[in-house]
């Protein structure tokens, strides 16, 4: 009877020399594999959290945009002289309050750290009047004063977000919201 010659150390079994297979190398592979994907999620699910941190501003801005434009309207300058923001006219007969732009500008500059405002932001501002009525919304028109006390302002904000998962393609998610409110003088 023939005795076999186990030697660890060659890997060999018997004397004809065939090999085992030695697993020893794919714990290391699949560890490697199960890592990068880990790796792979976790900081996926890093750029998420940013994602909806920049809807949480987005939402903030246009909220803040409405805000900050309804107590600048057409009788603001009249109510409250010393209100900042604004440019009061001399001439009363000259047309008050925030114009479009100048909502924009307030709304661009709200600062939130890691938010590029300047040039990631777009914010649309528009003004309606109220009908004679009160029942229906008309736009304004080009040179038309829409800030009076009643009219509406939607402030609508997109921030274009660079989502960025590692082993993974980079797109760009638009992140919008807007806010609409009555102005209130």
């Amino acid at each position: 009877m023939r005795t076999k010659n186990l030697n660890p150390s060659f890997g060999m079994i018997g004397s004809r020399g065939r090999r085992l297979k030695d697993e020893s190398g794919a714990a290391l592979v699949e560890m490697a594999l199960t890592c990068s994907i880990l790796v792979m999620l976790l900081l996926g699910l890093f750029e998420m959290t940013l994602a909806f941190y920049a809807y949480h501003y987005v939402s903030d801005a246009a909220r803040e945009g409405s805000r900050w434009a309804i107590v600048r309207g057409s009788t603001s300058c009249t109510n409250t002289p010393t209100l900042s923001g604004i440019v009061c006219p001399t001439d009363p007969s000259q047309p008050s309050g925030a114009t479009e732009d100048e909502i924009a500008n307030y709304v661009k500059t709200l600062g939130y750290p890691g938010i590029d405002s300047a040039n990631l932001m777009n914010v649309t501002v528009e003004t309606s009047q109220v009908s004679a009525d009160n029942t229906t919304w008309a736009s304004c028109g080009e040179g038309t004063s829409c800030n009076a006390p009643g009219d509406q302002v939607r402030v609508t904000v997109t921030y274009n977000f660079p989502l960025n998962v590692p082993f993974w393609r980079s797109v760009i998610l638009p992140v919008t919201s807007s806010s609409s409110m009555v102005f209130s003088q």
